[in-house]
């Protein structure tokens, strides 16, 4: 039996140090894309009402590059650099074993999947918890069961709201409890904790078999590496269903840890993301400049 809980109306919470960097980051994104030319360091902090020591100091504690160095990562034209610079090919990566072809793996050390006909009763005797957390894109909902994380949803560009029922409306026949605590080192460990105290974060993919084919192309990407549709469906024996493979990308629940936002366009378009280009593009430019710093 469903426990169809309705989560209390958000209250008004202090913004956090990450809620700060990742709305700097996001107006950042916002004026490089409006300016005819660079922008200068300071008139980006001028824009944003910080003094140009400031700005800098954020960019580079966050990011660990300069701001003129991140703003190159930023443009527009970042995807088609990647993609002719850092494209992977899935079919090596699985040809060579995914273990250590990434920075996710190398992290998450066990995942599994739900069977078929687990997947058809809907989540259906599921218990999954749930809780908000700070991340470096902004408010992140994160849920999992006693296997592990099944859903991470960005809310900075749709809501808090919407992204809580999007998240609950894939699994409908599961019961849902608010329960932060049972997740916390998880999310900790997803997000990269630079603390030194190691651990494991065990994730659970819950979807229908073919989006699980998908996922695991995904997970094979390394960071600050990107692929394309057309790679991933012709690395999982369908390359005529690229339009397939696409929605399949788009249906992910695990967010940033499957990484869905490491799939482009042939063209070097970034097509589309489900919590937000914007939020697309940051963890990109994120991850290529955690890469070179």
């Amino acid at each position: 039996m469903t426990q169809d809980i309705t989560p209390p109306p958000p209250t008004a919470k202090p913004e956090t140090e990450n809620d700060y960097h990742y709305g700097v980051m996001r107006r950042a994104i916002d004026l490089i894309d409006h300016a005819a030319d660079p922008m200068a360091l300071d008139q980006i902090a001028s824009e944003m009402n910080m003094s140009a020591a400031h700005f800098q100091r954020l960019f580079s504690r966050w990011v660990g590059v300069s701001p003129k160095r991140y703003q190159q990562y930023l443009m527009l034209d970042h995807a088609k650099i990647l993609l002719r610079d850092r494209f992977t090919t899935l079919g090596t990566a699985h040809a060579v074993g995914l273990s250590g072809s990434s920075r996710l793996h190398d992290l998450f050390l066990r995942w599994e999947a739900m069977s078929p006909g687990d997947f058809a009763r809907k989540g259906d005797g599921l218990v999954i918890s749930w809780g908000w957390f700070d991340s470096p894109f902004g408010p992140a909902l994160v849920m999992g069961t006693e296997r592990g994380i099944c859903g991470l949803a960005f809310s900075a560009e749709t809501g808090e709201e919407p992204a809580m029922q999007d998240m609950r409306r894939r699994w409908p026949g599961a019961t849902f409890r608010e329960n932060p605590d049972m997740l916390r080192d998880w999310v900790r460990i997803a997000f990269a904790a630079q603390d030194g105290s190691g651990g494991k974060a065990p994730i659970y993919l819950i979807g229908a078999p073919f989006q699980i084919k998908v996922w695991e192309a995904l997970l094979s990407i390394p960071s600050g590496q990107v692929t394309t549709y057309s790679e991933i469906a012709q690395t999982i024996g369908t390359p005529k269903a690229v339009r397939a493979v696409g929605t399949a990308v788009g249906r992910n629940p695990i967010s940033w840890l499957i990484p869905c936002h490491r799939a482009l366009r042939k063209s070097g378009g970034l097509g589309g993301y489900h919590w937000g280009l914007p939020v697309k593009r940051a963890m990109l430019a994120f991850e290529s400049a955690r890469a070179d710093a």
